[in-house]
């Protein structure tokens, strides 16, 4: 799977679940074992939980694989092992304790917004003279 379809990916399924401050770090040129590292935060350990499960829902749907995941049950920092991604989940405190940023933010990745959905137009009912007790008058030209 391509590198950029993979983080787009990953990046939709924490929005899914309404994940906060998300970032991705290109750490290509570094010496990881990684090519990018995502970064996001969650209010409650319930909801860390449910970014984890559906990042790997998503990817493991498109055909990817997830290496592993630690933390779940302490539920603060919850790491995503995606292979050439690394995601990171964590509650906001314990983000601004250790400060990842810092530590891979060398290089951002700049992400465009997911293109929407189309929605399906509703049809507008059509309003008729006689429905509403009026009589239908021709319109005056001005």
């Amino acid at each position: 799977m391509d590198i950029r379809k993979k983080q787009r990916l990953v990046v939709d399924a924490l929005e899914d679940v309404k994940a906060r401050d998300i970032v991705v770090f290109n750490t290509a040129a570094m010496p990881s074992m990684f090519e990018r590292v995502v970064i996001a935060s969650g209010e409650s350990n319930r909801q860390l939980r449910a970014l984890s499960e559906r990042v790997k829902q998503r990817v493991k749907e498109d055909g990817g694989t997830v290496y592993g995941v630690e933390g779940e049950s302490g539920g603060e920092w919850v790491l995503v092992d995606l292979g050439d991604i690394v995601v990171h989940i964590m509650h906001p405190t314990v983000r601004g304790f250790y400060n990842l940023e810092e530590v891979w933010g060398e290089k951002k990745v700049a992400m465009k917004k997911a293109e929407p959905k189309p929605k399906a137009a509703k049809a507008k009912p059509k309003k008729k003279a006689a429905a509403r007790g009026k009589a239908a008058r021709p319109r005056s030209k001005r």
